[in-house]
């Protein structure tokens, strides 16, 4: 992936959708407007379009934005609409998967193992 997630603060996913035409300005003012979020505060914000054959993905780093693109040729994002437009925080193995063309929420995948102590 081009993105270093080890840098991302947050990882949300738009569960509504939006015009593709929109670009920096107007998917900041998504994220500030409708989401009530910072879109400075170092998080990865994801937008599908109604097709879910789009993705554009806004970051903000130390001096600037990034603004994301990608197209599938064939098949569409696994994205599952949310009549209240809404943004939902998901991992990056979800993230993963997203751009991979699966399902965010895999029935069978492992858990992650959190502070574990092992004796």
């Amino acid at each position: 992936m081009i993105i270093n997630t080890s840098d991302i603060k947050h990882i949300y996913l738009a569960t509504g959708y939006v015009d593709m035409r929109k670009s920096i300005d107007g998917l900041a003012l998504i994220v500030s407007m409708e989401f009530d979020l910072d879109v400075m505060d170092g998080s990865l914000f994801i937008f599908t379009k109604r097709a879910r054959n789009r993705i554009k993905m806004l970051y903000y780093d130390f001096n600037g934005f990034w603004l994301f693109f990608k197209r599938l040729e064939q098949g569409k994002f696994k994205v599952h609409k949310n009549p209240k437009s809404s943004a939902r925080i998901i991992d990056e193995r979800q993230l993963r998967w997203l751009l991979e063309g699966l399902e965010i929420d895999q029935k069978f995948a492992h858990k992650s193992v959190e502070n574990r102590l092992i004796i």
